[in-house]
């Protein structure tokens, strides 16, 4: 499966903080400090609260006045950026 398909959820040894419209993390095996622009944050908040990428992405859609090809564009580098730097893993599977 593609990176940017994958629901995801923050990697366990990230924390985060909003500091007025951006997003502060900070990956504790690292010591890497990041910082996530408005739209970033956005879509980190709804995948820590557990939102899946489309129910995320359909609720970015609602809150910013994008073009929604443009906003799956946004959405892909997005993730694929978290993915690379490995603040993010996949969501776990329930077991049933």
């Amino acid at each position: 499966m593609k990176s940017g398909q994958a629901d995801l959820v923050p990697h366990p040894s990230v924390v985060s903080r909003r500091v007025n419209d951006e997003m502060v993390l900070v990956h504790l095996d690292t010591n890497r400090i990041y910082s996530l622009n408005r739209t970033a944050a956005h879509f980190w908040e709804l995948i820590a609260a557990g939102s899946g990428r489309a129910e995320a992405e359909a609720h970015m859609a609602e809150t910013f006045d994008v073009e929604p090809a443009e906003l799956a564009r946004e959405v892909d580098s997005c993730v694929k950026q978290l993915v690379d730097e490995k603040l993010v893993e996949p969501k776990p599977k329930l077991s049933a």
